[in-house]
């Protein structure tokens, strides 16, 4: 690829025009790509908190765009409504997957029970949490997920969902 980069460049010298190598459009386009599923992912996250007319969106882009964390909705009942695309390169699921289903999903016989009790406890109480839990893969494979939960409250201060801003950790 170095060589191909360094002949094409000599080339379009000799014809008087500039040119990036090729590997940094690969670069570029990585990140580009990442940025559109970002400013994608906030667009429907903001479209589903509109239409169950939720009271503050301040923080989607900094959670999704600077931190690059996937967001998972729940209602109240913790059953999961809302998955970002970007689940999928880390657990393995797609979003139509887990729709439908808890998040007890991920979790199996390794996942600390009382790291999960904590996480319970601050959603009866209606409170935020931030843990790190051992989740399971849809391949069977584990990994620790870092999870900032917080309950969501609709414009009347009712709370209507739940949000999880979710990453894998080492």
């Amino acid at each position: 690829m170095k060589e191909y980069d360094f002949a094409a460049n000599n080339f379009y010298a000799k014809q008087g025009l500039k040119s990036l190598p090729l590997g940094s459009w690969d670069l570029f386009s990585s990140g580009f790509n990442t940025l559109c599923s970002g400013l994608s992912e906030v667009k429907n996250l903001k479209s589903f908190a509109l239409t169950h007319k939720w009271e503050d969106t301040a923080s989607f882009e900094k959670e999704i765009l600077e931190d690059n964390h996937i967001v998972v909705v729940t209602d109240t009942n913790l059953t999961i409504v809302h998955a970002s695309k970007s689940i999928y390169g880390m657990n393995g699921y797609l979003p139509q997957e887990i729709i439908g289903k808890k998040p007890k999903l991920f979790q199996g016989e390794k996942t600390c029970q009382e790291t999960s009790l904590r996480i319970r406890k601050a959603i009866e109480k209606k409170e935020p949490f931030e843990e790190v839990i051992l989740n399971y893969r849809k391949d069977g494979s584990t990994y620790k997920c870092w999870i900032k939960g917080a309950p969501v409250k609709d414009v009347h201060g009712k709370v209507v969902n739940f949000i999880a801003f979710e990453r894998e950790v080492a």
